[in-house]
């Protein structure tokens, strides 16, 4: 990923979370925009990366959106075949869709990130997707 974008999608966190803290609504909408344009204007670049569209996704109140961004990043994640991206995202939407009642869109979407996670090095991420995937199936 380019060092330049990874550092402004960075400096951007940085600033939704401290808007969001403050409850300062206009400043949060003014980073979330911004994030957004570099998004966009890295859409289908050399540039692009999963990493800017999880964050927009993560910063995004409107679950059926943000599912729709988190997807978006899941097919950029599966282009470079980033598992580690491939596990995060997905397990991101399968937590949204039990936010929205549809537990078999998160059992697909965790079923999809265990294969992903095998591999991986974040053992709290593999756990929270086995976790997750053994509640719902067993409900």
């Amino acid at each position: 990923m380019n060092t330049k974008i990874y550092k402004r999608v960075l400096f951007l966190t940085d600033h939704l979370m401290a808007a969001a803290e403050e409850q300062n609504q206009a400043k949060f909408d003014g980073f979330y925009t911004e994030l957004k344009q570099l998004c966009e204007e890295n859409e289908n670049t050399d540039k692009d990366h999963p990493v800017q569209w999880e964050t927009l996704a993560d910063f995004t109140d409107d679950l059926p959106l943000a599912i729709t961004i988190y997807q978006q990043a899941l097919v950029k994640a599966e282009t470079i075949n980033d598992k580690d991206f491939r596990s995060s995202i997905g397990f991101s939407i399968a937590a949204l869709k039990v936010e929205l009642d549809d537990k078999p869109g998160a059992i697909e979407y965790l079923e999809q990130a265990k294969i992903s996670c095998n591999k991986i090095a974040d053992k709290e991420l593999k756990a929270e997707i086995h976790d997750l995937l053994e509640e719902l199936k067993n409900a």
